[in-house]
């Protein structure tokens, strides 16, 4: 049975499915790639020798990366080309905003569906392209853009208190969970939104 033809949770532990973390997966599939001998980052010239091998290094360490230099220099290029060392498709929470791995759903919506439906809870396939998430950085952007917001809408017509975490309106980083995501230009956002990043 192909993976991604699995419908269920139940279905989904039968095939004896393992999560893993994005880093993992990505060092799991760069040692693939390093065994096969396989080209990782095509289309990238002059850098064979520094800065893919720091790149490597970086990626087997399971670090959190930041590509710094000029433009034009290949960076979002080079983060681009990380996909490939993704795996083709991970199982989501059918519905889930926030990309929810069955096996260790983390949002409100994707844990209480689980509890309900049990093994018969639907999921979905995310193909790897699907799994970047980019963002310019320009002094416009806000801590709701990157990060959300409490919506008051969605508090009204739910009849929810804004301490309630169902009247979030997620942003890019929570909806760019289990994905690679990239900040382009981050000196270009203003200091309070890089400080909210941390």
């Amino acid at each position: 049975m192909k993976i991604e033809n699995i419908t269920t949770l139940g279905e989904l532990k039968k095939s004896g499915y393992q999560s893993k973390s994005i880093k993992d997966e990505l060092r799991d599939n760069l040692i693939q790639k390093i065994k096969n001998k396989e080209t990782i980052f095509t289309g990238v010239h002059g850098y064979e020798n520094t800065v893919i091998p720091e790149l490597q290094r970086a990626i087997l360490s399971r670090h959190n990366i930041n590509l710094l230099g000029l433009r034009g220099q290949a960076k979002t290029r080079l983060a681009r080309l990380m996909l490939t060392l993704l795996d083709e498709y991970i199982p989501v929470v059918e519905g889930s905003e926030i990309n929810d791995d069955p096996l260790q759903p983390i949002s409100r919506y994707a844990i209480q569906l689980v509890k309900e439906k049990g093994d018969d809870t639907p999921i979905s396939w995310l193909h790897r392209s699907q799994r970047f998430a980019e963002k310019l950085a320009t002094p416009d952007v806000t801590v709701a853009d990157i990060i959300g917001d409490v919506d008051p809408i969605k508090a009204a017509n739910l009849k929810l208190s804004y301490a309630d975490d169902r009247v979030i309106h997620y942003g890019m980083i929570p909806r760019a969970n289990r994905c690679i995501f990239v900040i382009n230009e981050l000196p270009d956002l203003q200091a309070r939104i890089q400080v909210a990043l941390f």
